[in-house]
């Protein structure tokens, strides 16, 4: 096996590549989609053994450990970054706002995202709520729409893993 600087570095990159895999089976899990999430971790496990082996074979090299750990951070923050580009999934998003309610409502539908508008009762009196179902890749765009609108709304992100009927954008 490799000893010395180049080890820890392969052990870092192994560490890398298996937990952005993992942050991406877990979604798959949450989801639902245990074929690819079953695929996924089996590269996840497989490319696990081989770096903690490399770390096990040589424990005296404390470098192994910090490339191991490093990797691990890593792997956690890229895999997120790279969710988070990709999407999976559904979110639900509930707007409430004082006085724009109409307008945000027409903004999205132009978007062609379905809108659900419902009566509600607050603190201070009768709102409206606004409520989308959309894909996660929409998300940011859907919100810097909101709030270009309205600065003040009341904005809350749910997971949201749709069960029955008609979702724009949804492949049926």
């Amino acid at each position: 096996m490799i000893d010395g600087a180049l080890g820890p570095i392969i052990i870092m990159c192994m560490r890398i590549c298996d937990m952005t895999i993992d942050t991406f089976r877990m979604i798959l899990v949450v989801q639902g989609r245990k074929y690819y999430a079953a695929l996924a971790g089996f590269f996840e496990i497989l490319i696990w053994a081989f770096a903690i082996r490399m770390v096990f074979q040589h424990l005296d090299n404390i470098a192994n450990l910090f490339g191991y750990a490093t990797g691990y951070a890593i792997g956690n923050i890229l895999g997120i970054t790279i969710e988070q580009k990709v999407g999976l999934g559904f979110v639900q998003i509930t707007i409430i706002s004082k006085y724009f309610t109409d307008v945000i409502a027409n903004k999205l539908r132009e978007m062609k995202q379905g809108v659900t508008i419902l009566p509600g009762e607050g603190g201070a009196g009768g709102v409206a709520l606004i409520m989308a179902i959309v894909s996660r890749k929409y998300q940011r765009e859907i919100i810097k729409v909101i709030e270009s609108v309205d600065k003040e709304a009341f904005i809350t992100v749910q997971s949201a893993m749709p069960f029955r009927g008609y979702i724009h954008g949804m492949k049926q």
